[in-house]
């Protein structure tokens, strides 16, 4: 798992990517299509035509970093938007990475009314 500094934006990238994009491809689409800095320090997420592929891209003060992960089983849940960009929160993107749909996540317990 990545752990994702205190204060850092992590950007979803609307739209299906290019999975073959590698550092650079990916740098210029954060630079470009979303209008962002790459080297900000940000996170960006950006996922494949099939769903069950994502790359995260951030910079660390000293180099891109690039991690990937597929999963065996069930699609990475992605906004229908096809342009732009949405901002998560880290624990947003824990859930994500999981599989989970982090838009509604559902609670183990239902709180009790007051009275």
């Amino acid at each position: 798992m990545i752990t994702v500094p205190a204060g850092v934006r992590i950007y979803l990238a609307m739209g299906a990517t290019d999975m073959r994009k590698g550092f650079d491809g990916l740098s210029v689409l954060a630079q470009e299509a979303l209008k962002l800095d790459p080297f900000s320090g940000s996170f960006f997420i950006f996922r494949g035509k099939r769903g069950d592929l994502v790359k995260v891209l951030y910079w660390d003060g000293q180099g891109f970093c690039l991690f990937a992960k597929r999963l065996e089983k069930g699609r990475f849940v992605w906004p229908l938007t096809k342009e732009g960009s949405v901002t998560l929160t880290p624990a947003q993107m824990s859930m994500l990475l999981e599989g989970i749909d982090w838009r509604a996540p559902q609670r183990t317990w239902v709180p009790k009314a007051a009275g």
